[in-house]
């Protein structure tokens, strides 16, 4: 999950000005670029969870790995790539090309790493745990919260120390060649293949002494189809999709929103770090208590979380006010990896997560694309990022009528075989 940086807006943010300068796109058009080629991607997911229901995670894992890596790599010539395309292409302008080839190549990276490699590896880990599904997901959470929130300023600080190319290439190599190596060696798809049993329960014999593992209690399922019908699987997919999106844009636009704060840009990069450590604690007390507290609680904490930190961010300027976006965006993500990784089991079942998670990861990226042109559209027109902000705060309040109403306290009665 951690090698799915690249692949994520932390990941793209700190490029955005150097492929401003490469592309010669106005940063409208690379936020649309960004919009369209995320979009593509949430399309393709919902047949990538199929995929990865029927192959498993190994072999998902090392294919998408694979991709990012080779993504990255395209990202490091996209200047003259785009001037390549714009001769082969008589009579299309150097911007349309630009906008074209950018499209492609975010589709590209957003599907493999934000999409596919994330996906694998969250259903992979939940698929091998159900008593402690919500404690292995916070201490996941600990380096996840903290790496992501963390990663724009290491990332920056490569580009500082080498350059934006090389520091693609540098992914690109980890990703590309590193993790698809870790994913060939260690990853698993479920503790069945391994004759094994979730949580390290010691294996049961099936009735005549085969020695085979028994039918889990875990393994009662919904179908995707099932799953889309319920409104419960809708309220979390909201308040996952609303985080995705409102926190997508600010990082995406971190350096111009901490500009329009009368922020140095190296500065705003920084709040990311105090973000990283509220959300590292977070992650880890709430992976604690989603083992003990039911999904609708969280989710609520959640949402309330991302009100005060949109607050705070429209407000970045005030110093009081500005602590409102570390402490709720910081605890928001730290709730959002929980209840990503255990919202969906514990309500649906795992046989069929691989496809229920894809249609919820899609909503997810499609969230993420609208983020950063909702924040530049609200800037073009009021001359700021706060109302977009205050806008976004006013739908996770929202979010929470709706959660009230239509998320169980508590999951379908689960029956053993």
């Amino acid at each position: 999950m951690l090698m799915s940086i690249p692949g994520q807006t932390m990941g793209v943010s700190v490029f955005t000005d150097p492929l401003l300068e490469a592309t010669k796109l106005t940063r409208l058009e690379l936020s649309t670029t960004y919009l369209i080629g995320t979009l593509i991607s949430s399309l393709l997911l919902p047949f990538g969870g199929s995929i990865l229901d029927r192959f498993g995670a190994r072999i998902v894992a090392m294919g998408a790995s694979l991709t990012l890596g080779l993504t990255l790599i395209s990202f490091m010539y996209i200047g003259a790539t785009s001037q390549a395309v714009a001769r082969l292409a008589q009579g299309l302008s150097p911007t349309w090309a630009a906008a074209a080839v950018l499209t492609v190549s975010f589709a590209l990276l957003r599907f493999s790493g934000q999409g596919m490699l994330t996906m694998s590896s969250r259903t992979m880990m939940t698929k091998w745990f159900h008593r402690h599904r919500g404690l292995v997901s916070g201490v996941n959470g600990v380096f996840v919260s903290f790496g992501f929130a963390s990663a724009p300023w290491a990332l920056q600080a490569l580009i500082n120390f080498t350059d934006w190319r090389s520091a693609y290439f540098y992914m690109a190599v980890t990703v590309g060649a590193g993790m698809t190596l870790v994913a060939w060696i260690f990853y698993r798809d479920n503790p069945e293949k391994c004759g094994l049993r979730m949580d390290g329960d010691p294996a049961l014999p099936i009735l005549g002494g085969t020695g085979a593992t028994d039918m889990l209690a875990d393994d009662w399922a919904a179908t995707r189809h099932e799953a889309l019908r319920s409104r419960a699987f809708w309220a979390v997919t909201a308040s996952l999709a609303i985080q995705s999106m409102v926190f997508t844009g600010i990082t995406f636009h971190i350096v111009d929103l901490g500009r329009e704060a009368g922020i140095a840009s190296e500065s705003a990069v920084e709040l990311f770090l105090p973000i990283a450590a509220v959300s590292t604690l977070v992650g880890l007390l709430s992976g604690w208590a989603a083992d003990r507290v039911e999904v609708r609680s969280l989710v609520l904490v959640f949402l309330a979380a991302q009100a005060l930190g949109y607050a705070g961010a429209a407000h970045l300027g005030e110093p009081a006010l500005a602590v409102l976006m570390v402490v709720g965006c910081g605890a928001a993500n730290g709730l959002f990896g929980t209840i990503a990784s255990v919202a969906i089991p514990n309500l649906f079942g795992r046989k069929h997560l691989g496809a229920i998670a894809s249609a919820q990861m899609s909503c997810m990226v499609a969230g993420s694309a609208v983020g950063p042109a909702l924040l530049a559209v609200a800037k073009i027109f009021s001359g700021s990022y706060r109302q977009g902000l205050l806008l976004c705060c006013g739908l996770s309040l929202a979010a929470v009528a709706l959660t009230l109403r239509t998320v169980p306290h508590r999951p379908p009665q689960r029956q053993s075989s």
